[in-house]
Parts: structure tokens; C-alpha cells; sequence
């Protein structure tokens, strides 16, 4: 279907956004990582590790993944005691699972042998890892840690691109406006909500405009085409 611009739209009103995402996503399964916290796996080690496994990676891929490791390997001691290719067996058919194995096998020596399998809550350190980026960094120290950080992965940056609420072309750049606009209180939610939305609703590709519950507010920006 050819997008309607909606010429007469609401002025953007981030409450009120975050209320009906907040209702809409409660019919779809929850965004991974806090998924993994929700099953016992909140320490910054379990949290950290699944976001490595998450990177490219669907949700219904990587949450399977995460939990068969720590089901097997519990704690960083018992995951560096793992081969690489026993870890990349565990996390298969997760993407890159075998540069991932390395990467997970190297960070579970570290905190074992640096921090007594006690991986500390510092942006610094969580990203001085392989293949543990800011996003990572951020999500870890959110969840795990009860920071307030802001993780900006595809859907985040999509979606809040799309509403006209940032103008970005880098999640990174994403990340920065939102650390000047949104309310704090949202900051670690944003990621929960936006996951599971822009999976299911405000989606990549012919997005749900026509069942949106914030089309009102939308900019719609970039859509040229939706559903």
C-alpha cells in the first residue's frame, strides 16, 4: 500500500508514545536480554555474554542460545573451562557462532582471572572485550547493573528515526539525541519496547502502519510503502 502522510498529525508527545508501545508489545514475546534476566541470568557476565550472542542475530535464535551455555556452564569459570568449539556448539545457529565462541571462551578467562568471575559495571571495561560494543556496554550496565543507559540497536534507531522523534543516520548519533531528549525514566525501557515493536509492528520493511497505535504521532519518515 503507498504511504499516507496523514497531513494533520499530533504534536509529538513522548508519553504518550511510550503508553500505547508499552500496551501494544504486551501480546509479543519480550526483548531477549531482559527475557535472560527474567529466567536467572541478570549478572552483567550472563547479560554481556548473551548480547555478544544477540548481535545479528533474531531473538528467538539468540535466547535459546544464551540459556543452553549457562545451562551447561553456569558461571565464567565453568564457560572458560569450555572449549571454543564446545561454546560454538552450544550458541549454533547463532551468526559469526564460532568468532562468537572465541570472543565469549576470552571473556570468561578475563573475568574469571582478572575479576574472580565478577565482571565489574564499567562502560570501560565491559568494552574493552571482543565483539562487546557500546550498545552492548549499555544494555548489560541497564539491566544488570541498574544504571541508566540508553542501548540503541537497529529497532530503537529505526523506529525512533521513523517517528520524526531523532534525526540520525547512525544509531550512535541515535543514541546521542536521545540521551538529550528522552526522559530519563525511558532510558532503559526504550530498548525493552522498541525490540518486540519494531519487530512486530513498526517493522523494516511495509511497516504495520495501518494497526499502529502511535500513527497519529508518527512522522512517518522514510516509509514509502506500508501495510
Amino acid at each position: 500500500m503507498g504511504v499516507s502522510l496523514h497531513s494533520t498529525k499530533r504534536a509529538f508527545d513522548i508519553d504518550a508514545v511510550i503508553h500505547r508501545v508499552r500496551t501494544e508489545v504486551k501480546q509479543f514475546a519480550d526483548a531477549a536480554m531482559f527475557d535472560l534476566a527474567d529466567q536467572g541470568y541478570a549478572t552483567a557476565f550472563h547479560q554481556v555474554v548473551g548480547c555478544i550472542i544477540s548481535v545479528r542475530t533474531r531473538d528467538e535464535v539468540s535466547l535459546p542460545a544464551a540459556l543452553r551455555l549457562f545451562k551447561v556452564a553456569p558461571t565464567s569459570a565453568d564457560v572458560a573451562r569450555l572449549s571454543v568449539a564446545k561454546i560454538a556448539q552450544l550458541i549454533h545457529p547463532a551468526s559469526f557462532y564460532e568468532t562468537k565462541a572465541y570472543n565469549i571462551r576470552d571473556l570468561a578467562k578475563r573475568v574469571t582471572d582478572e575479576f574472580v568471575g565478577k565482571l565489574p559495571c564499567d562502560f570501560e571495561v565491559l568494552t574493552s572485550f571482543r565483539g562487546v560494543g557500546p550498545k552492548c556496554a549499555n544494555l548489560t550496565l541497564g539491566i544488570a547493573c541498574g544504571a541508566t543507559e540508553i542501548s540503541v540497536d537497529v529497532h530503537v534507531d529505526r523506529v525512533t528515526n521513523r517517528w520524526g522523534y531523532v534525526e540520525s543516520a547512525t544509531p550512535e548519533g541515535t543514541r546521542r539525541i536521545l540521551e538529550q531528549r528522552l526522559p530519563k525514566k525511558y532510558w532503559v525501557e526504550i530498548n525493552r519496547l522498541l525490540v518486540p515493536f519494531g519487530k512486530h509492528v513498526c517493522t523494516g520493511r511495509l511497516p504495520k502502519c495501518s494497526v499502529c497505535p502511535v500513527l497519529e504521532y508518527c512522522r512517518q519518515v522514510g516509509v514509502t510503502e506500508h501495510r
